[in-house]
């Protein structure tokens, strides 16, 4: 009888909510596919630029001037010298903040919704779930997940480390997002094409591979998730035990556990929510208070 009524309440409640599940899910899709465009535009910019035939107002801009973790790696080096590492800016910096503030607001959001290699992993898993349906994302073992999440500490202690001792950004030798959008232009190192390589083909087995082990802007971001002002929130009340916000979330979150969720790989991309994939409305939402 308790079954039949669960079943009835989430047929209805799925019912209810399909609507706003495709309008968020397009919303988000929207943003990303934005975000990947600019950083693209400004990168075939920056190509063209040395042929002498650029964009004008882009012509000054640079992969490594808009992305925000070049502040957090020159932060030491600007207190200590006043100087930025090199192929670093002050833009990177105002960026930074921008991030940092967002984070403070609601977690990890540049990592969900803006960062184009995130995107670029998710839609490679969207291969990978139809080639491997369920088993996708779930080729390694949960007790060994849990400890591979905190590679991305020591690359970003390394990352840090060997920065403010060379004054030079040693992370772009190896970084994937750069390689995504100057691979073609021959002044990308073989160490970064070769991890861009590897990312691209672990994500069709597992969702945000990088994001999930090996990104050093995803860990900074990512303790912001233990005191910013909306968690995510579930309401046990309302909870149907459907686990439908465990199955979508990329990072392998167990969502149905817990009232908040404050794990340091969450990215805030909502995906388990009630504007997502939670079938029952106000299930699963962005709140300062319990649901």
């Amino acid at each position: 009888m308790k079954q039949a009524t669960v079943q009835s309440q989430a047929s209805a409640s799925k019912h209810e909510n399909t609507k706003g599940n495709r309008r968020g899910n397009t919303i988000r899709l929207a943003v990303q596919i934005l975000f990947f465009l600019v950083v693209a535009s400004i990168a075939f910019n920056q190509w063209l630029e040395g042929r002498g035939t650029a964009v004008p107002w882009l012509s000054d801009t640079c992969l490594h001037a808009i992305c925000p973790f070049g502040g957090v790696v020159s932060i030491y080096q600007v207190i200590a010298t006043g100087a930025f590492v090199q192929k670093i800016d002050q833009s990177a910096f105002i960026l930074m903040y921008i991030v940092f503030s967002l984070a403070i607001v609601a977690g990890a959001v540049f990592c969900g919704w803006v960062c184009p290699l995130g995107s670029f992993q998710e839609w490679l898993a969207s291969l990978g779930r139809k080639i491997f349906g369920k088993r996708f994302n779930g080729f390694i073992p949960q007790r060994i997940d849990k400890y591979l999440k905190f590679l991305r500490y020591i690359v970003l202690a390394l990352v840090l480390y060997f920065t403010a001792v060379s004054t030079v950004l040693v992370f772009a030798d190896y970084d994937p997002y750069h390689a995504l959008f100057r691979f073609w232009s021959g002044e990308v190192a073989l160490s970064a094409l070769i991890v861009l390589g590897a990312v691209i083909v672990l994500s069709v087995f597992v969702d945000r591979p990088f994001c999930k082990y090996a990104c050093p802007y995803g860990a900074v971001l990512g303790l912001f998730n233990y005191f910013r002002i909306f968690q995510l929130r579930r309401s046990e009340t309302r909870c149907i035990d459907c686990k439908a916000c465990d199955r979508v979330c990329p990072m392998n979150i167990v969502v149905s556990d817990g009232n908040a969720i404050r794990d340091h790989q969450c990215i805030s991309c909502l995906k388990c929510t009630s504007e997502f994939a939670c079938p029952v409305t106000s299930t699963v939402a962005l709140s300062t208070t319990r649901l």
